[in-house]
């Protein structure tokens, strides 16, 4: 594990670099500073920036030079002690030009914030839409209009947004500062619809720069700018002032009390974790790392066993935990026969055990805590007769109406309906963390190998061709290799399927950072599960 995580801070060193130092001196001779360096000086000094998509497009766009973390750097902050999210164009990445996963992952952000009603900065330096693939940038739903209607519902929804353009705002971008509540500007930047050379194409007349969007223009004759400032730390300098009068609104209604440090280091999490699938660990010794006090009030403990359930603190929240256990447990069937069940396995019990156990914590406003390790639910005859369908779905529906904030952290296998049953990607959690040890998909690359090369045997056999045994093991490497690599938690940070890859030793600040965020909102729907197969 320590060798995992040491892998992932390499390569995220790597991503902070952006462009490259060309491109970082390029965007110091212009007089400006970095992303990251605007980051920097305008969070609280003493404060962590906690990064949010640091890997999307991860190994993508190669063709076009790649895209370090999108170019775009997203995550919460504390700015004047208040907790906000940071949408920071880096301009050293193509210009801050937006690529698929830009838009995406601006959005992601964006949803982050109305989910959690976080107050919003965007530090905007962006040449706009990467027109290579405006194709797969322009017009779907999670593509880049939907970043300015975002805008608009944030600003009904009573959310500050702050936008402060800081180089280059031209074309459709330009609408995103005009749609937030305040609008700064530095000198030397532009906004517009069409720059000068579009300008001469279409109409034919000749403009500078500053003529059609500079600062002064936008500050004294559009009236479009409500503050200019001469650079990069005046304009941070003001953000951070328009921060400081920002009204407090109601609190989330979770019960907090003072926190308490776990009882065990987090440290000591690399020792009893185990990424092998078929060895087993306990999984309470993991949460005994992460709650307060390292105290955990379990739920019919004798139960259902390979799922665990309980309520705890993290942080001071009062949460719910809904765990996979690693240990294979013995319990007794309806017909008094003792079996073993398997542990990271969800059978008929645990699935009955874990939904009510979620309806109980949306009945008292108690947020949700999933920790990930399931092979899925169990199958064969056995598991059938059991209604293990039935209680699968019956954990699934409580997962896909639960109201209050959701939280997964995915620390080892997370595969099949497993995935969905323990509030995978598809079922809204407010945030989605990983260890490096993560692995998911709809089985392991094993078992994918095994099922894919028996059907390719099959399908050639019937054409008249018996593979050797050296072409099936090739056969079955290929199939398991490409499996691998898209179960890997980079490739699904890479795609934003994972909010951030996470230290282990670090989970419980991870977990803590995210309830935060959540306690924000003070709006709660009301609960309804509808029809439950009983």
């Amino acid at each position: 594990m320590a060798e995992m995580v040491t892998q992932v801070r390499n390569e995220e060193e790597i991503i902070r670099q952006g462009g490259g130092e060309k491109a970082i001196e390029s965007q110091h001779k212009k007089g400006r500073l970095t992303a990251r360096e605007r980051i920097a000086l305008l969070i609280d000094p003493g404060t962590e920036f906690f990064e949010l998509g640091a890997y999307a497009a991860w190994g993508m766009y190669e063709e076009w030079g790649g895209a370090p973390s999108a170019g775009v750097v997203t995550g919460l902050a504390r700015v004047q002690g208040r907790l906000v999210m940071l949408i920071v164009n880096d301009a050293t990445v193509k210009a801050g030009a937006f690529f698929p996963m830009t838009a995406k992952k601006v959005i992601r952000a964006q949803n982050i914030a109305i989910d959690n009603r976080i107050p919003t900065i965007y530090l905007v330096d962006s040449a706009g839409v990467f027109l290579p693939l405006q194709e797969d940038v322009f017009p779907d739903t999670d593509d880049f209009g939907r970043v300015f209607r975002n805008n608009a519902v944030m600003s009904a929804m009573g959310i500050p947004q702050i936008a402060a353009i800081m180089g280059m705002c031209v074309a459709g971008g330009a609408y995103l500062p005009l749609m937030c509540d305040h609008i700064l500007m530095t000198e030397g930047s532009g906004l517009f619809l069409a720059g000068p050379a579009l300008v001469q194409a279409a109409i034919g007349a000749k403009y500078s720069a500053e003529e059609l969007g500079g600062a002064k223009m936008h500050s004294q004759i559009s009236g479009t700018v409500d503050y200019r400032e001469p650079d990069d730390r005046s304009c941070l300098a003001r953000i951070r002032l328009l921060v400081d009068k920002m009204g407090n609104r109601q609190l989330g209604i979770f019960d907090r009390k003072p926190p308490e440090a776990p009882l065990h280091n987090g440290e000591e999490t690399y020792g009893i974790f185990d990424s092998d699938p078929a060895r087993q660990y306990d999984m309470k010794e993991i949460i005994a790392r992460i709650v307060d006090a390292s105290q955990f009030s379990e739920y019919k403990s004798e139960y259902g066993e390979t799922v665990l359930c309980g309520f705890a603190r993290i942080g001071g929240f009062a949460v719910g935990i809904v765990a996979n256990q690693k240990t294979h447990v013995q319990q007794v069937d309806h017909n008094g026969n003792k079996r073993m069940e398997f542990g990271g396995v969800i059978y008929t019990e645990s699935a009955e055990k874990a939904a009510r156990f979620i309806m109980d914590c949306n009945q008292n406003l108690v947020p949700l805590v999933f920790l990930h390790d399931v092979n899925g639910f169990m199958v064969g005859r056995d598991a059938e007769w059991s209604g293990i369908i039935r209680a699968g779905a019956k954990m699934v529906n409580a997962v896909s109406n639960s109201v209050v904030p959701k939280i997964a952290v995915i620390v080892g296998g997370s595969f099949g309906a497993g995935h969905y049953a323990m509030c995978g990607k598809a079922y809204d959690p407010r945030f989605v963390f990983a260890w490096p040890s993560a692995r998911y998909a709809v089985m392991s690359g094993a078992s994918a190998a095994g099922t894919l090369v028996e059907i390719k045997i099959k399908q050639l056999e019937r054409g008249g061709k018996k593979l050797s045994e050296e072409e099936k093991k090739k056969l079955y490497d290929e199939v398991k290799a490409t499996y691998d690599e898209q179960t890997d938690p980079r490739y699904g940070a890479a795609r934003l399927w994972i909010d951030k890859i996470i230290d282990p030793a670090e989970t419980r600040e991870a977990i803590i950072m995210a309830l935060e965020a959540a306690a924000l909102n003070p709006e709660v729907a009301k609960f309804s599960v509808g029809v439950l197969q009983t």
